[in-house]
């Protein structure tokens, strides 16, 4: 038995972070055991016991270890699990506090406020003896780098990270033990961030402030047991440092031949926002990416291609002669084999490096760039692609799901979402990596959170983002922003967008399964509700319909009014108020959950109110709905709206087939398109949609060569020139949210208890794919589930329960019935009821047929008329299902013909096409 992967609130040997839950998780693995038998948490500082307990199994929130931590403290938490085997293990991690609420004897200081040259402020300091325990507690503004002695402190990049610079900034906490000697140089340098120069919408400077500052303590105990502290103050210094121009949007220049300046005392500065412990995750260089190849362009330009767009920058070794400039650019696409980057708006995205002769590893201090090309200007001599790598930055998430299957198209789309996911995964969920903007926009994020949720650990990651959202509610009176920071611009309610505040403490819970965690959210969910319902009921009567506010509606959807139309043709007060609804819906579940009987009902009664509004609104008396595109639909039957189930799946189909089975719906429509598919008996047009090479489909992208999801279905346009530059990103990941139908449905591991405590097994197995594998590894454990269709229509379905949980299985065409299965590794082999190699059937459309040779000789033979519908380029004929064609007397085709056709091709056993 071993005990692996132990977090306190999720965070692996937290340093100086806030630590506002104490939740304790870890998995078991390894083990002879199925289940706990006991579990004995204790944690301890120094010799004393400061917390233990004793449970039976592990909850799916985690085990709370209740004790009140002390200012910079460290604590040893130890497990210890005995399985019902008799096999046990044991385990520890350590847990370091930061300041906490202690109050700072350090000072704030900065450059004079008439010097705006980016500063490095610094001091020397001699120690006393042997140096036994050492801790740095930093923070400065807009971003700083630590060093002691010329080495980095730590391993974080774009220190402090976002910050709600109106509520709080966070200090971090480093061990320096090892960085210390008699005599020390201790260096901050500072940078612009998200903090000062240009941020934002609207692209103003200095949203939060105009000055450069940091403040330090640095606490060291000697080997004799006595203690010194060194602390930032008027004694310090401050002079130019190498870095002579920053900027989130902007790049960086570092000149290495100008010289520094006489040092100048520094001035102290007052900081309103008051110094807190870390909630975020650390930044850190997570993956390295080499150079694939170096392109010399038509235009001479020499370009290297890193082969994957990300978020980051690049490294490079250094050692060109004296006064030599050194220029990167950063683009995502090549034009015309040409260098390009007009898609990244008024972003410089640039770094110049300005050599002083000595060699030396280069890289930025406080931007970063959404890339896959480098264009290198500048450069003496042969260019080595091996002194050049790519630095992929993101929050410090551990990797938690894998998907892979027979098809490598749709292995490379789930990579693409995985590396969006990285790229916007820097501190906050932001839309995009690279162009003048990187916001927190809450509508990407809430379409996303499921699928990032099964990617990776994110609760640590979502936790500091809700945080942040309810410092901006409060703020808004109850509403929430478009987009974080919003720094009161585009503020107000907006559907969808505001329904973050319901749908992303929903997924938590549901993913994670900590009642905690939900109660703290709640006043969130809450709020945002109300803040719809008091303006409504300040009209007269209330409508209980989210009918005013400006709406982004089905953003980027096909059925808009132009071909370039950003807004869908969905109705928006249909939408808005469906997820109004829904998330009233939410707000009583949460309620309920945790307790408030009373609030449950409130917001039942209320939510019921809404959906008898939207009913006499948008559906007719008879149950028709009256919005007749995809994405109502969708919504409709997914969040379960309707007056009769049954008319809205006819509709759906109707709306379907005239849209020729292609995708017209979009931000809010297609990450639920498969997912509500699946949920409605129809996984084989799920597979379709997952399947479609054509525009808008998500294979149109992959096959263009994409690395990362776009943020149009078109980004780039079929012969490979950029659709346009004013909105238009290669690395979004909304359309991503595929990746949870791959995680459910293809592979169907479903949750079916929070936290994963039990699972429904419930692959929905296609020939399209030969095989599929995913797994998932949850805070109970990991769950795995392959299968695979052998040549001979025989299925074999792989499936492992961890340890202390249990699972239903649930295999198509299976004639054993739901299976109950405890922890262990399980495989099904059998011969399932109906051959999965025989594809077709009176509802199989005969494009579905083109690529299928025994198939076509079929239609060929039996109905030419038919042959020639599947080989044709219209897409009405393609999408005309062998049902379809009973109704279509004018293809002189007789019902009994229709009939031996289907049969026919009924038989037909194909096992890959």
């Amino acid at each position: 038995m071993k005990i692996l992967d132990m977090k306190l609130d999720g965070v692996r040997n937290p340093m100086g972070y806030a630590m506002n839950a104490q939740k304790l998780t870890f998995r078991v693995t390894e083990t002879e055991s199925r289940f706990p038998q006991r579990i004995d948490v204790q944690v301890t500082c120094g010799d004393d016991v400061v917390f233990e307990t004793s449970v039976d199994q592990l909850p799916a929130g985690g085990i709370a270890l209740a004790f009140a931590p002390q200012p910079r403290t460290e604590y040893v938490v130890r497990a210890r699990v005995l399985g019902d085997a008799g096999d046990s293990a044991e385990a520890r991690m350590t847990v370091e506090t930061g300041k906490r609420d202690e109050p700072w004897t350090a000072k704030w200081v900065g450059p004079r406020r008439e010097d705006i040259f980016h500063p490095v402020v610094f001091a020397d300091v001699a120690l006393q003896g042997e140096v036994k325990r050492a801790r740095m507690y930093v923070s400065g503004v807009g971003l700083y780098e630590a060093q002691i002695n010329g080495r980095k402190v730590g391993e974080d990049l774009l220190a402090p990270f976002f910050n709600d610079y109106a509520e709080r900034l966070q200090a971090s906490t480093y061990d320096v033990t090892a960085l210390l000697q008699a005599e020390n140089r201790v260096e901050i340098l500072l940078g612009n961030g998200w903090y000062k120069g240009r941020f934002g919408l609207g692209l103003v400077e200095n949203n939060y402030g105009d000055r450069f500052g940091c403040v330090m303590e640095l606490h060291v105990e000697y080997a004799d047991g006595t203690k010194q502290v060194f602390v930032t103050d008027e004694t310090w210094q401050y002079r130019e440092s190498f870095v002579t121009q920053s900027g989130i949007y902007d790049g960086e220049t570092q000149d290495y031949v100008q010289a520094p300046g006489a040092p100048r005392p520094v001035a102290l500065l007052e900081m309103n926002a008051p110094l807190t412990d870390c909630i975020s995750l650390p930044i850190r260089h997570k993956v390295t990416v080499p150079v694939q190849q170096v392109i010399h362009t038509p235009a001479g330009e020499t370009v290297l291609d890193m082969g994957q767009n990300f978020a980051g920058f690049v490294v490079f070794r250094c050692a060109q002669p004296k006064g030599t400039e050194i220029r990167l650019d950063f683009g995502e696409v090549l034009q015309q084999g040409n260098f390009y980057n007009a898609n990244y708006r008024t972003a410089d995205p640039h770094f110049i490096y300005v050599s002083d002769g000595e060699a030396r590893v280069v890289r930025p201090r406080f931007t970063y760039y959404g890339f896959r090309y480098v264009r290198v200007t500048g450069w003496t001599g042969e260019l080595n692609p091996a002194d050049f790598e790519g630095w992929s930055i993101y929050s410090d998430l551990d990797r938690t799901g894998t998907f892979e299957c027979s098809d490598p198209r749709i292995n490379r789309l789930f990579l693409n979402a995985l590396w969006s996911q990285r790229s916007n995964f820097i501190d906050m969920p932001t839309d995009c990596p690279q162009r003048d903007e990187r916001l927190g926009w809450t509508g990407d994020a809430q379409v996303f959170a499921p699928t990032a949720c099964l990617n990776m650990d994110a609760r640590a990651f979502y936790e500091k983002y809700l945080h942040d959202m309810r410092g901006e509610q409060l703020r808004m009176d109850g509403a929430v922003p478009n987009f974080l920071p919003s720094i009161g611009r585009m503020v107000g309610s907006c559907s969808v967008w505001g329904d973050v505040a319901t749908f992303i403490p929903k997924t938590l819970y549901e993913t994670y399964g900590d009642p905690d965690a939900l109660r703290r959210y709640f006043p969130l969910m809450r709020d945002w509700v109300d803040s719809i319902t008091r303006r409504d009921e300040a009209r007269t009567p209330a409508h209980r319909l989210y009918d005013f506010d400006f709406h982004f509606g089905d953003w980027l959807a096909q059925d808009g009014i132009t071909p370039r139309s950003v807004k869908g043709g969905t109705d928006d007060s249909f939408i808005a108020s469906i997820y109004y609804c829904q998330s009233t819906r939410i707000v009583a579940w949460a309620a309920g959950i945790l307790g408030m009987t009373d609030v449950q009902q409130k917001y039942e009664q209320l939510a019921s109110e809404i959906r008898e509004a939207i009913l006499a609104e948008f559906f007719t008396p008879a149950g028709r709905l009256a919005v007749d595109t995809q994405a109502a639909y969708i919504i409709s039957l997914h969040f379960g709206i309707y007056r009769s189930r049954e008319k809205v799946l006819e509709g759906f189909r109707a709306r379907l087939k005239k849209d020729s089975y292609a995708i017209k719906c979009g931000f809010v429509g297609a990450p639920l398109l498969p997912l509500t598919l699946c949920e409605n008996g129809m996984a084989d047009l799920a597979y379709h949609f997952l399947l479609r090479e054509e525009f808008p489909g998500w294979l149109y992208c992959v096959n263009l060569g994409a690395t990362t999801i776009w943020e149009r279905w078109n980004s780039m346009l079929p012969d490979g020139t950029c659709n346009g530059t004013d909105m238009n990103s290669f690395n979004h990941y909304a359309y991503g949210s595929v990746v949870e139908f791959l995680y459910k449905y293809v592979a169907g591991i479903q949750s079916v208890e929070p936290g994963y405590r039990r699972v429904r097994f419930a692959p929905e197995i296609d020939m399209r794919f030969t095989r599929a594998a995913a797994s998932y590894n949850s805070v109970a454990g990991e769950w795995k589930l392959s299968w695979e269709i052998a040549p001979d229509g025989m299925v074999t379905v792989r499936m492992t329960v961890p340890f202390g949980c249990t699972a239903v299985a649930e295999l198509p065409r299976y004639a054993g019935g739901a299976l109950e299965l405890q922890p262990g590794e399980h495989v099904i082999r059998y011969t399932p009821t109906s051959d999965f190699r025989c594809r077709y059937s009176l509802d199989t459309r005969l494009g579905e047929m083109k690529h299928s040779p025994a198939a076509l000789e079929i239609l060929k033979a039996d109905a030419p008329v038919c042959y020639d519908m599947a080989l044709s380029d219209n897409p009405e004929d393609n999408c005309t299902s062998l049902r379809d064609l009973f109704d279509m007397g004018h293809l002189g085709l007789t019902a009994e013909q229709i009939e031996g056709m289907a049969a026919k091709l009924g038989k037909l056993v194909e096992y890959e096409l």
